[in-house]
């Protein structure tokens, strides 16, 4: 096998409840992940010694050394099976907004962790995997699972949910990132007795049923007010997707990329034509949801 290559998608939080800071730094979660079709390709091959590639959209954005989780990935599945320092070119095809709030760089670790798996033989189990991500970061073990599910604990913890259909959305990019840590900071800031985080039976139920209203009418996301705080211009790509018709807006994780929720295909197109005509974001996106997790290509 010369190369493998392993599509990730994105995600977008349809509920993220968020609990006081813990003596470790880390926040207990309630998050209600749901990937959505826009994907980064993560392409493994033999070197002479560990590499890293990426081209894309925000490319220039995305470090090419071993703090990448792309590359920390590949070191800890090389630790685990007694391979030493791995040799490996790893080539990211970006299309997930870079610094977005979306899980790019997460799916990206778990598309390079299924690559090397596959490249090298190593064997690992679906267990041994979802391991290793959740050593990499609260959001890796969802990218490699995809689909739909809550996360606990720091969001490492899931448990898979049923979806009873098809949820279309619009994403708006901003010009410009958010630090995770930053508005994490910010959150606690703000909310310093944040109650313990409790998932939405109305929102699973939305989700099992796959009602998109039901569905709007649920969806929260804790960490919007500090995104809010951080980043005010968000507040009018809010408010545009939200007058062209969007049954719910909200800022995607930790932003600082939006998300609109629309009735169906038709009213996505129609509430991103209205938000690329307004001004207020650097580009518009459709996908639908729920997608797949880490696949092989």
């Amino acid at each position: 096998m010369t190369s493998v290559t392993v599509r990730v998608p994105a995600k977008v939080n349809v509920q993220l409840a968020v609990g006081a800071a813990r003596p470790d730094g880390f926040h207990d979660l309630a998050n209600v992940f749901l990937a959505v079709g826009l994907y980064d390709e993560v392409t493994v091959e033999p070197a002479d010694s560990l590499r890293l590639t990426c081209t894309g959209p925000g490319s220039d954005q995305v470090p090419l050394d071993r703090t990448n989780l792309a590359a920390r990935a590949a070191i800890a599945l090389a630790g685990r099976h007694g391979l030493g320092d791995p040799k490996v070119r790893i080539h990211i095809a970006k299309d997930i907004p870079v610094a977005g709030g979306m899980a790019g760089g997460s799916a990206d670790a778990a598309g390079a962790l299924v690559a090397c798996d596959a490249l090298w033989g190593t064997g690992a189990s679906r267990e041994e995997l979802l391991d290793i991500c959740a050593e990499l970061g609260s959001d890796v073990p969802f990218s490699l699972v995809g689909g739909a599910a809550l996360g606990t604990g720091r969001g490492e913890k899931l448990e898979l949910l049923d979806v009873g259909g098809q949820f279309w959305w619009v994403f708006a990019a901003a010009d410009g990132g958010l630090s995770t840590p930053a508005v994490y900071r910010e959150f606690d800031r703000l909310s310093p007795s944040a109650p313990e985080p409790v998932a939405s039976p109305a929102l699973l139920e939305a989700l099992r049923t796959g009602d998109a209203t039901a569905l709007a009418a649920t969806v929260t996301n804790d960490l919007q007010p500090a995104a809010l705080s951080l980043f005010p211009a968000l507040k009018a790509t809010l408010d545009a997707g939200t007058t062209a018709g969007a049954l719910a807006a909200l800022v995607s994780g930790s932003g600082p990329t939006t998300a609109f929720l629309a009735a169906d295909e038709a009213g996505a197109r129609r509430i991103a034509d209205s938000l690329a005509a307004s001004g207020t974001c650097r580009s518009v996106r459709v996908a639908s949801s729920p997608a797949p997790g880490a696949t092989l290509l």
